[in-house]
């Protein structure tokens, strides 16, 4: 009779073999990817005299990008072409999205939309809505008497 260890993790391991070995033949396919809805991440921050949206559009040409402002509602569309410079059987991964997008945010009633500032630099799209006057902070100076 022989004695054999013990292992608690050893059919975990073959487990994980064979995986590997099943995701290595497996060749990713390029049209599956351009299917795929996408929306591009976004921050919004408020400083004292503006709202700023930062919205990452990487890859995508000015021109395909809409912003626009309807009944206090932010909308940003835009589409991110998949160029085939390259061709498809070459491609080992595809994990970018492609595609259309919009995205659509609420705005409070406090802000200047006819004052909307956009700008697209770096694949990064900035647009400032400023806050109308009576939105913005007031300084209230208060005088302390001293006590007598």
């Amino acid at each position: 009779m022989s004695i054999t260890r013990f292992d608690p993790f050893r059919h975990l391991t073959a487990w994980q073999d064979q995986m590997n070995r099943l995701f290595d033949t497996v060749r990713f396919q390029p049209e599956e990817s351009t299917l795929t809805t996408w929306a591009p991440s976004v921050d919004i921050y408020e400083t004292e005299n503006e709202l700023v949206l930062k919205a990452d559009l990487p890859d995508i040409n000015e021109k395909d990008i809409d912003v626009r402002i309807e009944n206090n509602m932010l909308t940003i569309r835009g589409e991110r072409k998949f160029e085939q410079k390259v061709k498809e059987e070459n491609y080992l991964r595809i994990e970018r999205s492609y595609g259309s997008f919009s995205r659509s945010f609420s705005l409070p009633a406090t802000v200047n939309a006819e004052a909307i500032k956009a700008e697209y630099k770096n694949g990064v799209l900035t647009v400032a809505v400023p806050k109308r006057a009576e939105a913005k902070p007031k300084l209230v100076k208060v005088n302390v008497a001293a006590a007598s």
